[in-house]
């Protein structure tokens, strides 16, 4: 089965990129994808990082950030870069167990690279304790507290990631460890803070508004709403409580059974309008955050 074949599968996203909805054009102009996953992958992927780089460029998109699980994408970042101009695709590195885990010469290595494509820095996803945990997975996690503490290998990171003003971002934390971890990291320098689809580890309005006090800034994915997880409508009622400049809207896809990343984006801005989240706010969201972390405002 194609790639077009499976998105064709899905009537809510049969939306052609910059396509229509309601009569009104929704145009990816200038957005950037901060959660794009794409081939070679050890997990299936619906497109690789040349394609997905080509697709973007052809949508009229600004960016993508490359992210995978198991190993550092500043290299492919840069490389698509060379196949695809006229984009801005950046890559950071996950501190699973497959990089050595809370490993800082990882993401010393992550900024050495050529091309200074090296953005993000991820904690620990598919190997967090919150995650695994919730999973029922009996394998050994990565904790990221230690007695109550900041496990103090996060030190050394948070200095490198404050030196290199890369965005840390909170990976599958827990939202008590999320915001346990900002104050830390803040003493240490650190100036730009992501929580990972933040929603999907079920904060309490309470967390969230103890992120939203420390200036870290929310992600929304689509994914979590292709998926059942959300609703647009609890992504809408808590850009209403805390404000779009808290936020931040990417795709989370690139799984071999999902629809095109620009597909989803669309489908993702057209929804939120339904729910009433006004354009300003959206571009805000799509366009302006993700630039501002990745230094693109400047």
């Amino acid at each position: 089965m194609t790639r077009w074949l499976i998105v064709a599968l899905v009537p809510s996203l049969m939306l052609m990129v910059g396509g229509r909805a309601n009569g009104q054009t929704t145009s990816l102009a200038g957005v950037i994808d901060f959660h794009v996953h794409s081939g070679p992958d050890s997990r299936p992927r619906s497109v690789s990082d040349l394609e997905v780089a080509r697709i973007a460029k052809r949508a009229g998109m600004r960016g993508l950030v490359f992210k995978n699980h198991f190993t550092m994408t500043a290299d492919r970042a840069w490389l698509a870069m060379q196949e695809v101009d006229g984009i801005e695709i950046f890559g950071g590195v996950a501190l699973n167990h497959a990089v050595g885990g809370l490993n800082a010469e990882a993401v010393r290595q992550l900024v050495a690279f050529s091309g200074g494509r090296g953005k993000v820095v991820w904690l620990p996803t598919f190997d967090a304790e919150f995650w695994m945990t919730r999973a029922g997975d009996p394998g050994e996690f990565i904790p990221v507290m230690v007695g109550g503490r900041p496990d103090p290998a996060l030190g050394e990171i948070f200095d490198l990631i404050a030196e290199h003003d890369l965005v840390l971002a909170m990976g599958h934390s827990s939202p008590a460890e999320v915001v346990a971890l900002i104050p830390e990291a803040r003493r240490r320098g650190v100036r730009k803070i992501l929580v990972t689809h933040g929603l999907g580890q079920q904060p309490s309005t309470e967390q969230l508004a103890a992120m939203v006090e420390q200036d870290a800034i929310i992600e929304l994915v689509w994914l979590a709403i292709q998926n059942g997880e959300f609703a647009l409508a609890d992504y809408a009622a808590a850009i209403r409580t805390f404000g779009a400049r808290h936020f931040l809207l990417s795709s989370d896809l690139g799984q071999a059974m999902s629809p095109l990343h620009t597909d989803g984006l669309v489908a993702f801005m057209e929804g939120l309008r339904a729910e009433g989240i006004g354009d300003a706010d959206i571009d805000l969201m799509i366009r302006r955050n993700p630039a501002r972390l990745l230094g693109l405002d400047r």
